[in-house]
């Protein structure tokens, strides 16, 4: 019997100790991959207060066709040279798993980004081990009582009906698996072709929107060239009439421009300048609810752009590329319900035992 208990508990130990959370680390937090303003000390800092670990994610938020993730070598790393890279990635949000310690390079390989301070080096370690709960004192064999000396055991209670148990002493159950860990997502609007007049008209972006679920705290990027679009959110009547008389928000900065959603219902946006509008640059999106996380704003004079005009809108508070709402919280664990597992073992042991 009490090598059965032993090897149950080492099964319960095993399983616990798989069991541990991850961490998704949203690189940048708020200002996402981009060639940031404080140049590449902005990501020495961002990083320096983090631990990662085997299993951990690193998230990269970027504009679509305008920054890519590659992960280099040291010496690449240190001359900004994305020709060798060991992977690349070109696709916003770009998830990299950490499955290896030691030092990791990452940097922009588009011309000029690396150098301008878009480069990120992290060390990754081995998780910490978890000790599972001592359930029993420990017995050696050799320490097992004798027949002849040991004493008399009490005589184990008879087994109560089920009837007969109190509601305090109920068998414990297993918690319930956590829900999913959601987040603030960003959209890329027309994804590839951008923020444009459509070959095609509004059937476009509305063919666009329709595949989408919009939530609060999710995040619109609007990729288009700098002087010849802007976005401007509208009214639905300004909406139907493509005028631009008004706005609710105007932004005429440099692109991306990145817009966060934090109110619930209709959403309008258009391209204020003359003709594009009723050529087709115009979006409509409804927005729903709210994001399953709690995300921190996380913003700094320096890099929140602001809409143009008189007028300061009361909502959305929409901000440029280096000024959105933060993106998928940074360093959440994500729990794989470890102690709904631990509890479920640790009453089939006590009722083996």
């Amino acid at each position: 019997m009490n090598n059965t208990f032993v090897v149950l508990f080492i099964a319960i130990a095993t399983l616990f100790n798989g069991s541990v959370a991850q961490t998704r680390h949203v690189v940048g937090d708020s200002i996402g991959w981009t060639i940031p303003s404080g140049g590449a000390a902005t990501y020495t800092t961002w990083a320096s207060n983090k631990t990662f670990t085997i299993g951990d994610t690193l998230v990269f938020n970027f504009a679509n066709g305008q920054h890519d993730v590659a992960k280099v070598t040291k010496s690449d790393f240190d001359a900004c040279n994305g020709g060798s890279a060991i992977f690349t990635i070109t696709t916003s949000p770009a998830i990299v798993t950490l499955n290896e310690t030691g030092e990791q390079y990452y940097i922009c390989a588009f011309t000029g980004h690396c150098s301008a301070g878009q480069k990120l080096t992290i060390k990754v370690t081995q998780k910490a081990s978890t000790n599972a709960p001592s359930l029993a004192p420990h017995l050696s064999p050799s320490a097992s009582p004798s027949p002849k000396t040991s004493p008399v055991a009490a005589p184990a209670p008879a087994p109560q009906h089920r009837s007969a148990i109190s509601p305090s002493a109920k068998v414990p159950e297993s918690a319930p698996a956590p829900a999913p860990f959601t987040g603030p997502v960003t959209y890329t609007v027309g994804d590839t072709i951008g923020w444009t007049i459509p070959t095609n008209g509004a059937s476009v972006y509305a063919s666009w929107a329709s595949a989408k679920n919009f939530k609060v705290g999710d995040i619109l990027v609007f990729n288009y060239q700098i002087n010849t679009h802007n976005v401007e959110e509208v009214t639905k009547e300004n909406y139907d009439s493509c005028s631009s008389v008004s706005p609710i928000a105007a932004y005429n900065s440099a692109p991306p421009v990145r817009v966060t959603l934090n109110k619930s219902g209709p959403h309008y946006f258009i391209c204020g300048y003359t003709g594009h509008c009723s050529a087709g640059q115009k979006l409509a999106i409804n927005v729903t609810g709210t994001t399953t996380t709690t995300t921190t704003t996380a913003t700094s004079p320096s890099s929140t752009a602001t809409p143009s005009g008189s007028t300061t809108p009361s909502s959305p508070s929409p901000s440029g590329e280096g000024g959105a709402s933060a993106p998928p919280q940074n360093s959440g664990a994500a729990s794989l319900g470890s102690l709904g597992l631990f509890a479920m073992l640790v009453s089939v042991v006590a009722a083996f035992y």
